[in-house]
């Protein structure tokens, strides 16, 4: 196994390096390539084509790698949210907008779309509680979904980033009914 892999190292340290800024995490990455090849040395005789193997095994390390930077991330942000508790996110903006929204809808349609995507009750015990087939209540859900946005693009501007998470939600100035939110 230690051959197998000495052979391609440098080749190896080098496609992890150009994909992790940071030296050592490039090193340490390298150390977990060689862990895993170590603990799965068992399947080399099956594998036909080493250099492709210890490059997959390399690119699942980094994009793991890049994973779990991309959690801790989230996990710092929403830290930050909770220190900051004056200041509300703009998902509890949106939230805080979505039951008025919801009184503009025709109640048929606002009900169902409530109880599910407010209070997250199975669709199937939406249609036993409101009297309807299950079919009638996915309907009627999807139709208050699409009825919800078409009033919150009326009545609001928001924006997104470029990986569509939502950055800020205002009330547009000539909607009269969201201005109490």
């Amino acid at each position: 196994m230690a051959p197998v892999f000495l052979s391609y190292q440098d080749a190896l340290q080098g496609f992890i390096r150009k994909r992790v800024l940071n030296q050592a995490d490039a090193e340490d990455l390298s150390q977990q390539v060689l862990l895993k090849v170590h603990r799965h040395c068992e399947s080399l005789p099956q594998v036909k084509n080493v250099k492709a193997w210890l490059y997959e095994i390399s690119r699942n390390v980094v994009n793991d790698f890049h994973r779990s930077r991309q959690r801790e991330t989230y996990l710092t942000e929403d830290t930050d949210l909770a220190m900051a508790p004056a200041e509300q996110s703009p998902l509890q903006e949106l939230e805080n907008c979505v039951g008025p929204l919801l009184q503009l809808l025709p109640p048929e349609y606002a009900e169902p779309l409530r109880l599910s995507d407010l209070e997250g009750l199975p669709q199937q015990e939406i249609a036993t509680k409101l009297g309807l087939s299950l079919s009638g209540a996915k309907s009627r859900i999807q139709r208050g979904r699409e009825k919800l946005k078409a009033v919150f693009l009326e009545c609001c501007d928001f924006e997104m980033d470029r990986q569509g998470k939502l950055i800020s939600v205002d009330i547009k100035p000539d909607c009269q009914t969201l201005k109490a939110c």
